[in-house]
C-alpha cells in the first residue's frame, strides 16, 4: 500500500505535466518503440530539412550538363549614313546592322563531367538524409530505451514500498509481542520513506525523458506519451557477428555512402581539370543588314588560347590532391566505424550476459535469501537488518535485470545507427 504521501506527490506530478486535453492511450505513440519512428517520419523537421535539401540538389543535376545559353549582339554602323542624317538608332535607317548570334560549345566531354559531377552531388545529400534519418532513429530508440527502463524502474520502486510496508507491520505485530524491538518497525519507515523521494525522483526523470522524446517528435514539450509496452526483441549472437556487422556497415552506412559519393564527385572534378587544357570553342552566325535587306550571311568561331599553363596544372594538382584527401577521409572514417559497432556488439553481448546471470542465478538467488532471512526473522533467528539487506539484493537484481535489457537496446539502437539499417 503506497502512503498518502506518495501518492499525492505523484498526483502533483501529473497534474503539472498533464494538464492537456484527454487522449486514449491507442491514439498515443510511446507504447512501441515502433511508433515513435513513425511519428517522427511523419514530423521530424529535421528530416524534413534534408529531405528538401537532397530533392533540391537532385535538381541541380539536368542544369549542370546544360548547354550555356546562346548570346545575341546587335551593332549598328554608320548611324548618319557618311553624315547625311541626323544619329539613329532604328535598323532599318542606319547604313548597316550586323545581327551576330552565339553559341558558346564546351569542349567534348565537359558537360558530362559537370553533369556526373552535380549527380555525385546529389548521391551525397540523399546519404545525409539517410544519415539524418538513422542518427534520428538511433536517438529515438535510445531515449525508448530510458523511458522503458525509468517506467519499469518506477514499478520496481512500488513493488518494493508495498512491501515495506508488510515487513513494517510483521515488525510492528513483533513489537507489539514483544518479540522484537521498536527499531525495526522505525527502521522499516525510513527505508519506505527513502524508496518514496526515489519514486518522486525517477518520476521526474521520466517526465524529462517524455520531453526529450516530443522533442524529436516535433510535438508540445508537455504531450502526453503512451506507456511503454515492450522492448524489441534483440537478434541473436550470429546476426551480432563481427564479420557479419562490419560486411553490411561497409554495404550500408550512411556516411560512408556520403564519402563515396564525395570520392566520385571529386574524380569527376579532377577529370573536368584535365579536359580545362582544352579551350571552348563559341560559333556564331553573323547576317548583315543593308538598310532593308540582308546582304550578306557570316560564321564566326571563338576560341581561347590557353596560354596560362602553370595554372592549370596547379589546379589539377589540387584536384588530385583534394580527390586523394577525400579517399583518406573514407578510408579514416571506416576505421573508426569498424571500432564503434564492434565496440557496441561487444557491449551489446556484455549486457545480454548480465541479463542471463541475473535471470537464472542472481535473483533466484536473492529471492531464496529473502525468503529465508524473513522466516528466520519471523522465529527471531535473524535480525530485521538482515531482512532488510535481502530485501536490498532482490531489489537489486531486478533493477540490474532491467537495466542489463535497456542496455541491450541502447546497444542495438548505436549498431543499427552505425549500419544505416535495422537488425
Amino acid at each position: 500500500m503506497v502512503r498518502p504521501s506518495l501518492l499525492l506527490l505523484a498526483a502533483l506530478f501529473a497534474v503539472g505535466f498533464f494538464a492537456l486535453p484527454a487522449a486514449t492511450a491507442d491514439t498515443l505513440p510511446g507504447a512501441t518503440v515502433e511508433s515513435l519512428l513513425a511519428a517522427a517520419r511523419e514530423g521530424s523537421p529535421d528530416l524534413r530539412m534534408v529531405r528538401l535539401e537532397a530533392d533540391a540538389a537532385a535538381e541541380r543535376v539536368g542544369p549542370a550538363g546544360a548547354l550555356p545559353d546562346p548570346v545575341f549582339r546587335l551593332e549598328l554602323e554608320n548611324i548618319t549614313r557618311n553624315g547625311s542624317q541626323n544619329p539613329t538608332l532604328l535598323p532599318g535607317r542606319t547604313g548597316d546592322t550586323k545581327y551576330t548570334l552565339m553559341q558558346p560549345l564546351p569542349f567534348w566531354g565537359k558537360r558530362d563531367l559537370k553533369r556526373e559531377a552535380a549527380a555525385a552531388e546529389a548521391d551525397a545529400a540523399r546519404g545525409k538524409a539517410g544519415d539524418a534519418w538513422a542518427e534520428i532513429a538511433g536517438r529515438i530508440k535510445a531515449l525508448y530505451a530510458e523511458y522503458w527502463l525509468s517506467s519499469h524502474t518506477l514499478d520496481l520502486i512500488r513493488e518494493n514500498i508495498d512491501l515495506t510496508d508488510r515487513l513494517e507491520r510483521i515488525a510492528q505485530a513483533r513489537y507489539a509481542g514483544g518479540l522484537a524491538p521498536q527499531q525495526d518497525a522505525i527502521r522499516a519507515q525510513v527505508e519506505k520513506s527513502s524508496l518514496e523521494a526515489e519514486f518522486v525522483a525517477m518520476e521526474s526523470e521520466r517526465h524529462h525523458q517524455m520531453v526529450f522524446i516530443n522533442a524529436m517528435l516535433a510535438r508540445p514539450a508537455k504531450a502526453l506519451l503512451a506507456d511503454p509496452v515492450a522492448l524489441r526483441t534483440v537478434p541473436p549472437a550470429a546476426i551480432l557477428d563481427p564479420a557479419a556487422l562490419a560486411e553490411r556497415l561497409q554495404a550500408n552506412n550512411p556516411q560512408l555512402a556520403i564519402e563515396s559519393a564525395r570520392i566520385n564527385a571529386a574524380e569527376k572534378g579532377r577529370d573536368l581539370t584535365y579536359r580545362n587544357r582544352y579551350p571552348d570553342l563559341t560559333v556564331g552566325l553573323v547576317p548583315m543588314q543593308v538598310q532593308n535587306r540582308v546582304d550578306s550571311w557570316s560564321l564566326m568561331f571563338e576560341v581561347a588560347i590557353p596560354l596560362q599553363q602553370g595554372t592549370r596544372r596547379a589546379q589539377e594538382r589540387e584536384a588530385e590532391r583534394m580527390l586523394e584527401a577525400a579517399q583518406a577521409r573514407k578510408e579514416a572514417l571506416g576505421h573508426r566505424l569498424l571500432g564503434d559497432v564492434a565496440a557496441a556488439a561487444s557491449n551489446l553481448e556484455a549486457a545480454r550476459a548480465t541479463e542471463r546471470i541475473t535471470a537464472t542465478r542472481q535473483l533466484p538467488q536473492a529471492e531464496l535469501a529473502f525468503k529465508a532471512a524473513l522466516a528466520g526473522y519471523e522465529t527471531g533467528k535473524v535480525d530485521f537488518a538482515t531482512l532488510l539487506d535481502a530485501q536490498k539484493q532482490i531489489r537489486g537484481a531486478k533493477l540490474s535485470l532491467i537495466r542489463s535489457q535497456a542496455a541491450q537496446q541502447a546497444r542495438l539502437a548505436e549498431i543499427e545507427r552505425l549500419l544505416g539499417e535495422d537488425l
